[in-house]
């Protein structure tokens, strides 16, 4: 009679099983957010003296303390940071300023448009992760929800900011040139 030497995922608990899935998935967030607050603070300051700049500063800090209310979640959860995700994702997001804007050096108005939908798609991102993150903390986990809503509720209005502010840039860029300028958009402040 053969036997097979079974993964570690069967002979793992179900608990078990769980807790290294939520790591896996808090960190791979973690390692977003490092990206994102990289290139919130690069676009806050390409926008320093523009009417953007203001609230892109403002997401900036936001952005900057929603990553560290996730590292204590991280902590409340028992779920240590794996470094190596966190740093290759800033890598990618240094990376990811080679890309073709239109021009050989420098920014173009392209540039803003697609920094723009990038943090907008990682913020929508962020919200995912409070929305599960609510979900658990409503079974048992040492969350408070309230505390979890409140990031969301901030999550979604950093995206309505976002947008906004792409809407402007893509008019500028695709439609009107400089002649189209951007409304000062200030995001609410939301305490976690």
């Amino acid at each position: 009679m053969e036997t097979h030497s079974h993964g570690t995922e069967t002979r793992s608990s179900p608990a078990a099983t769980r807790q290294r899935l939520l790591t896996i998935y808090l960190n791979d967030h973690l390692a977003g957010a490092g990206g994102g607050v990289s290139l919130i603070r690069r676009m806050a300051r390409t926008q320093r003296g523009t009417p953007a700049g203001p609230a892109l500063a403002e997401l900036a800090g936001e952005i900057a303390e929603d990553r560290d209310s996730l590292r204590e979640i991280m902590t409340a959860l028992d779920v240590p940071a794996r470094w190596p995700g966190v740093v290759m994702a800033r890598l990618a997001e240094k990376a990811a300023r080679a890309k073709p804007n239109g021009r050989l050096a420098g920014r173009s108005p392209l540039s803003d448009v697609l920094e723009l939908e990038a943090m907008r798609l990682g913020v929508e991102g962020k919200a995912s992760l409070w929305r599960s993150l609510r979900t658990l903390a409503g079974a048992a986990a040492p969350l408070d929800p309230a505390a979890v809503g409140r990031l969301l509720d901030r999550a979604e209005r950093q995206a309505a900011v976002l947008e906004r502010l792409r809407v402007d840039a893509v008019g500028r860029t695709f439609a009107g040139g400089a002649g189209s300028p951007v409304s000062p958009v200030r995001p609410v402040r939301a305490t976690p």
